[in-house]
Parts: C-alpha cells; sequence; structure tokens
C-alpha cells in the first residue's frame, strides 16, 4: 500500500505519494497550509482512480476531458505526466523517465495506490 508523504517547503507545505517500494510517484505543488495540503491529498485519492489518459507524445493525440493524467515529453526529451483535478487545476506531478513506458507504469501506479494510500507522518523540511 502507499502513502503520503506530507513535507515542510520553503513557503508552505507540499506531499509526495509514494509507492509501495517507497519510490516517489507523484509530488504535489506547495500549499499555504497542512489543510489546504490535505485537501490536495484528498483531490489525487478522489481523481486518479478516474482519470483518464491523455498522451500528448502522440501525433494527433485526443483531448481528454478532467481529471486526466497528461503524458508529455519534457525539455531534455524524457518523459513526464501531471494529474489534472476535474477543474483543469494540476493536483500532482511525476519525475522525468527516460522511456516512456516506464512513464506510462507510473501513471498505473497512481492510479493503483492514490485511494488507498495512508497519511504518514509529516518529514522534516528538505528544502
Amino acid at each position: 500500500m502507499g502513502k503520503y508523504v506530507i513535507k515542510d517547503a520553503k513557503s508552505g507545505v507540499k506531499f509526495d505519494l509514494k509507492a509501495t517500494n517507497g519510490e516517489v510517484i507523484l509530488t504535489s505543488q506547495v500549499y499555504s497550509s497542512a489543510r489546504t495540503c490535505e485537501g490536495g491529498i484528498a483531490s489525487v485519492a478522489e481523481n486518479a482512480p478516474v482519470a483518464a489518459l491523455e498522451d500528448q507524445t502522440e501525433e494527433g493525440f485526443e483531448t481528454q476531458k478532467c481529471p486526466k493524467f497528461e503524458v508529455y515529453a519534457d525539455k531534455a526529451g524524457e518523459f513526464r505526466f501531471r494529474l489534472k483535478a476535474k477543474n483543469g487545476q494540476i493536483i500532482g506531478v511525476s519525475e522525468s523517465y527516460q522511456k516512456k513506458a516506464s512513464c506510462l507504469s507510473g501513471v498505473e501506479s497512481v492510479r493503483k495506490n492514490a485511494a488507498s494510500a495512508t497519511e504518514d507522518a509529516r518529514e522534516q523540511p528538505t528544502e
């Protein structure tokens, strides 16, 4: 089972969603308070399992309605995804992946872990 880890950041609070193996599979934006950060966690848990997949690396890709995962290539040519809520706001982003298949596996891991993940104790500041 995955877990959400809330962390203090320089200008607020953020969270990581970690898979069962402890790897970070999704990172949030920075929130102004722990309360709003917990709202972000609730949004990921609600939206990730039902989010459509929009593969922006495919020519002529079909635009999907939110909530959705957007898979794209970054400036370095690596693959990433972002999760958007029903209102279109980005609620989490991935690390970069060298292979598209690994990025798509990351999306599936977020879908699998988001709703059942537990909230872990707050970590000390890392930034």
